[in-house]
Parts: C-alpha cells; structure tokens; sequence
C-alpha cells in the first residue's frame, strides 16, 4: 500500500522547479534528489531519446502543488 500512497501524494513542485516542476516533485516524494532526476531524465533523451517524451507527459499528467 505505500507505493500506492506515494503515487497519490505525487506533484510537480512549485519552488524547486526548472522547467515544469517535474523533478522537482519527484525529488520531494522519492528518496533520489531533483538534481539526480535531472540527470536522469537528461541521459534518457541523449542515449535513448526517450527522455523528453517521458518528460512531458509527466509534465502533463501530474498535477500541481498546492
């Protein structure tokens, strides 16, 4: 059940934020820092070219902060 509680309490964040506050989010709910989720998202679009796409549909599907 945690898992299932942490994918409800996940958002994009509103003061750590570069772009969409995606990693931002991430940082605050999973034990990795938004620096690391930056790093992260970048060698997936570079190695993969997936990254971007990932990206933006997070960006679309996890709501803001409150």
């Amino acid at each position: 059940m945690p898992a299932q509680n942490w994918l409800q309490r996940l958002s994009r964040a509103e003061d750590d934020r570069w772009l969409g506050g995606v990693c931002g989010g991430l940082g605050k709910h999973t034990p990795l820092p938004s620096w690391v989720w930056r790093v992260i998202f970048s060698l997936l679009f570079f190695c993969v070219g997936t990254g971007l796409l990932l990206y933006i549909l997070l960006w679309i599907f996890i709501p803001k902060e409150h």
